[in-house]
């Protein structure tokens, strides 16, 4: 999961980029209240996690423009302001939820998971198709409740799938979730990463869940029917000639 840390105190960044990459978390980070808002406006972040006090404009104004824009991307506040009127203007502003510092690493985990999740329409850490199950909390994937083991992109890809499960997804739409629109590679790597997921996940036993869409992208479906089998396999047929 892709987050964007808005925090102008270096000693602050480095402690919080420690503990969310610690729990599994990519983060890119801005200082300011208007580098946050381009950064939210050209990439799909799960989650912006914000200071309150910022150099150029405090948080709330940053939260109140993004929901005027339109813009999806779930903020939690992240201050050491504890008054209850603080608390209130973050929420009717538009945040999804408030953490005071000091924090403890585990709780803020587990707040930020849990925001991701509500803002994706789960409620549950786990996510499931047919024999597939990926749990948000521990990142193990499993089928028919046996481990199977993925690198840290092929997690991310499959992550990001089964999140929108049922949507088809763009080959710069993986991009921007892997690399953050930094020093990515060429989009012929997303097919690379997909060959090398699907296998694994058929040899265990997940059966043909990830189908490629021409000229589109890849979608993760419960169930693939002969059509959508028939299109993945002709077009893997093409790229592997």
């Amino acid at each position: 999961m892709r987050i964007l840390l808005v925090e102008p105190c270096a000693r602050k960044v480095e402690e919080t980029t420690r503990h969310m990459e610690k729990a599994g978390f990519t983060v890119d980070h801005v200082d300011t209240g208007h580098d946050a808002l381009g950064m939210l406006k050209s990439y799909n972040y799960d989650l912006a996690v914000m200071n309150v006090d910022l150099p150029d404009m405090d948080g709330f104004e940053v939260i109140r423009i993004s929901r005027a824009a339109r813009l999806p991307t779930p903020v939690m506040i992240l201050s050491e302001e504890k008054a209850a009127t603080s608390k209130v203007k973050a929420f009717s502003t538009g945040a999804d939820d408030y953490v005071t510092r000091p924090y403890e690493s585990m709780e803020l985990t587990a707040r930020m998971q849990a925001v991701i999740r509500r803002s994706k329409g789960y409620s549950e850490p786990t996510l499931r198709a047919g024999h597939l199950e990926l749990c948000l909390g521990s990142r193990e994937v499993s089928v028919h409740g046996h481990g199977v083991h993925l690198t840290g992109k092929e997690y991310m890809i499959l992550e990001l799938l089964l999140l929108r499960k049922g949507m088809v997804l763009t080959k710069d739409a993986f991009l921007n979730h892997l690399y953050g629109g930094m020093d990515e590679p060429e989009m012929k790597i997303i097919d690379v990463f997909i060959c090398k997921l699907r296998k694994k996940l058929q040899s265990a036993g997940a059966g043909h869940l990830i189908t490629t869409v021409w000229g589109q992208g890849y979608v993760l479906r419960d169930e693939v029917s002969p059509v959508h089998m028939h299109q993945g396999n002709a077009m893997a047929q093409a790229t592997t000639a």
